[in-house]
């Protein structure tokens, strides 16, 4: 079995104890560094990524692999990867980048499977006549299009 195979099954029952934090992603590196990130419903707190770190090392013989691993949370300038990373924050302002597109600046306000939904507002000319109006614009977005999609502080 390779490093990678373990730690992929390691991280999975390391999740399985803890239904509200979830695998964004991992690596292994050919010089057996690990890297683990998570996120969580309510946050991760440094407890959960000892948690997780102490299950995976604990389980992996050194003897065998001579290996680095390092969990860490998403952190908040992260790009969203996950749908649950959406559902998650319902109601914070993204930046939302698309191929070829300007990027979107928004208000994150409902995320479903396939697509979400941003909302914002912004100055328009007026229909008829001279000056400006205040509009709120919506739009829904396939997780397929995103470049790049980080919640702003």
């Amino acid at each position: 079995m390779t490093l990678k195979d373990r730690v992929t099954e390691l991280v999975v029952t390391a999740l399985e104890t803890r239904k509200d934090l979830f695998l964004i992603e991992y690596t292994v590196t050919p010089d057996q560094k690990i890297k683990v990130f998570i996120d969580g419903d309510k946050g991760v707190q440094l407890q959960d990524c000892i948690d997780i770190s102490r299950h995976i090392e604990n389980q992996l013989d050194r003897e065998e692999y001579d290996f680095s691993l390092e969990v860490a949370s998403a952190g908040v300038g992260s790009n969203l990867k996950k749908v649950r990373q959406y559902q998650n924050n319902i109601g914070r302002k993204l930046r939302v980048e698309i191929e070829g597109v300007k990027p979107l600046e928004g208000t994150l306000v409902k995320a479903d499977e396939n697509t979400f939904t941003l909302m914002w507002r912004q100055r328009e000319p007026k229909p008829i006549g001279k000056g400006k109006i205040t509009v709120t614009k919506e739009e829904t977005l396939s997780y397929d299009a995103i470049a790049s999609a980080i919640v702003l502080v």
